[in-house]
């Protein structure tokens, strides 16, 4: 619990660092000459001492979940086994095997466990307190994505506290995809800041602990064709490869082809019953590989529509962008790698909102969600609720009626296909809502402060 307690106040240290508002002017020019306004601030964005309260609310509930709320063992013991594997000298990916069967994660997952192992001796107690720290390092890396963004209002935050599953997930389950979500956030608020090139090595790294990272793939290679010249996207993308290479090498030098088999095999299928989104569809249909190339295609036709008609809207299209500038920007005469396209740069909103959608549509046409799963999308859907046109009472609707989908254990028929209908509602409303204007002027700071003493 000190742990917990701790590590809540270094996060909101960083997270005050970090999230001061730029809009007003004034505050700008104080900031220029080296005044405090970190008061005034607070005081007028509410966001942020409500953001601080939270952390600290959430903190003492996953202190009071660890000690009192029985620890269910589900993957950890499959866990220890691959990495005690690994550990001894084993590197045929084949081979590497647990009580729930083989190892089917990249090789990020093992550094990463074998890290665990070490701080933990494999006991599940102090694992909890790690993960509660996790926990809680996460909800502050979102909250300083919402508070960044101006999207949601303040008191809507709460609701990225009241998932009774991902709390589960995180400190009663011990799943990997509790990591990968967390460095996918850490890697979207690097981008918030046009940190491109460190953003993709996190992303990567994210990647190499559990492949549902690659949803987001498709939107942020948008965003990177967006925000950067060639140069700096072959580069960020390069870079991103060259993580998988090295974190693999291992096994890539000694059995590659059961490395990249196991490691990445996109054609699994899950078991049937485990499925939270597609239970009420007859498990012959859901083993199918028709069913898997219809979702697929569904997938891949929403990412083109949302593409063309929403996230490029304002260039004319995917064609449109295509044939813009921004695509073929000429490379600079210095060569040098730029993070930023000519004078004008993303809005943190539309960063935001693209990849949190493009997401979203992955996670709608997943063949099988399972309930760690949950993970891959909670924290974007208050964003994604109060990015629909909606009214305030049916996205509160909507949130809840999701929560309680996924509560549901074991999952029905009757409870997946509701939890279907809410997600292509929210699809319908994402599609219904206006686009913004994706990007905003480049100004120096110290012209606007030159501007402003004329």
């Amino acid at each position: 619990m000190k742990v917990v307690v701790c590590f809540t106040g270094a996060i909101s240290s960083v997270f005050m660092a970090g999230a001061s508002s730029p809009a007003s002017l004034r505050a700008s020019r104080n900031r220029q000459l080296g005044k405090e306004t970190i008061l005034p601030d607070l005081l007028k964005n509410p966001k942020l001492p409500f953001a601080f309260a939270l952390i600290l609310a959430d903190a003492i509930l996953v202190g009071l979940i660890i000690a009192y709320v029985p620890y269910t063992k589900i993957d950890w013991d499959a866990y220890m086994s691959q990495v005690s594997g690994f550990l001894g000298g084993e590197r045929d990916y084949g081979n590497l095997k647990g009580d729930t069967g083989p190892l089917v994660y990249p090789a990020g997952f093992l550094y990463l466990y074998s890290a665990v192992q070490n701080l933990t001796g494999g006991q599940v107690y102090p694992a909890q307190i790690l993960f509660g720290v996790l926990y809680i390092v996460n909800l502050g890396i979102v909250l300083f994505i919402y508070v960044k963004t101006d999207v949601v209002p303040w008191w809507a935050l709460c609701l990225l506290c009241l998932s009774k599953r991902i709390h589960s997930i995180f400190v009663l389950r011990l799943f990997n995809d509790c990591f990968a979500m967390t460095l996918l956030h850490s890697s979207m608020a690097l981008f918030l800041y046009r940190k491109w090139h460190l953003g993709m090595l996190v992303f990567s790294g994210a990647v190499s602990i559990k492949m549902n990272v690659l949803l987001y793939a498709p939107p942020l290679l948008l965003l990177l064709l967006k925000a950067m010249n060639i140069i700096g996207v072959v580069s960020a993308l390069a870079g991103a490869a060259l993580v998988q290479i090295l974190v693999g090498l291992p096994f890539l030098m000694t059995y590659p082809v059961s490395y990249i088999a196991n490691a990445f095999d996109l054609g699994r299928v899950f078991i049937h019953f485990w499925s939270v989104n597609f239970k009420f569809v007859p498990e012959r249909v859901f083993v199918s590989k028709e069913f898997a190339v219809c979702l697929l295609i569904a997938h891949l036709c929403l990412l083109a529509a949302f593409a063309n008609y929403k996230w490029c809207k304002h260039e004319g299209g995917i064609i449109g962008f295509m044939r813009s500038r921004h695509f073929f920007l000429m490379l600079p005469s210095s060569l040098s790698i730029s993070d930023v396209s000519a004078s004008r740069i993303l809005t943190k909103e539309h960063i935001v909102t693209t990849m949190f959608v493009g997401n979203f549509i992955g996670i709608v046409c997943a063949r099988s969600l399972h309930y760690q799963f949950y993970s891959w999308y909670f924290y974007s859907l208050p964003y994604l609720l109060w990015r629909t046109p909606f009214p305030t009472w049916l996205r509160l609707i909507l949130f809840l009626g999701i929560e309680l989908c996924w509560n549901v254990y074991p999952s029905t028929p009757a409870s997946s296909g509701l939890l279907l209908c809410l997600h292509f509602i929210i699809l319908v409303g994402l599609w219904l809502a206006p686009s913004d204007d994706p990007y905003q002027l480049k100004e120096d700071p110290k012209s606007q402060i030159h501007k402003k003493h004329k």
